[in-house]
């Protein structure tokens, strides 16, 4: 390389050394404002973390005594909806003759009783039915996953009000 070249090249690279320090320093300024955005967004979100948080709590036990009689009106429903089911009407009278037999059992003991003899109706007799514990282990399930949707909701609007610029 020829001393041109070289005084050439050196010149260049000032040049370019020179370009770079006039952007760096506009690089550095929006980087400490990028943080100092971002420093701010988190402690704002703090800050309404704990209003939310604060108010949540205050009024948490309203909130929830509110979404437990909320159910009330679909209980009612759904005994009223419960009762026009033909099979439920079915198991309904299989169990109305189970508790028949007790009534007639019970007037047979009491009966023998008043006559003062030896008592010898046997006892009622009770059997578990499956089918209710399989419902009930299906609607708890159920239940379950319509409450998991309700959390999720909760935290939605949590975030929601995270987000919320003042």
């Amino acid at each position: 390389m020829t001393t041109n070249e070289i005084q050439k090249a050196t010149e260049r690279v000032d040049k370019l050394q020179d370009q770079a320090e006039k952007l760096s320093a506009p690089l550095a300024d929006a980087q400490a404002a990028l943080e100092a955005a971002q420093e701010a967004e988190a402690a704002r979100r703090a800050e309404r973390g704990e209003i939310y948080d604060r108010e949540f709590a205050h009024n948490g036990s309203g909130r929830a005594t509110e979404v437990a009689n909320s159910g009330e009106d679909s209980r009612a429903r759904f005994y009223e909806l419960l009762a026009e089911e033909p099979w439920f009407a079915a198991y309904v009278e299989y169990r109305s003759a189970r508790h028949k037999r007790r009534h007639v059992l019970d007037e047979a003991q009491r009966a023998q009783r008043a006559l003062q003899e030896v008592v010898t109706v046997p006892e009622q007799r009770y059997y578990p039915v499956a089918i209710l514990t399989d419902i009930e282990s299906y609607a708890e399930k159920k239940a379950a996953e319509k409450a998991a949707e309700f959390a999720d909701e909760l935290r939605k609007a949590r975030d929601e009000f995270l987000g919320k610029k003042e």
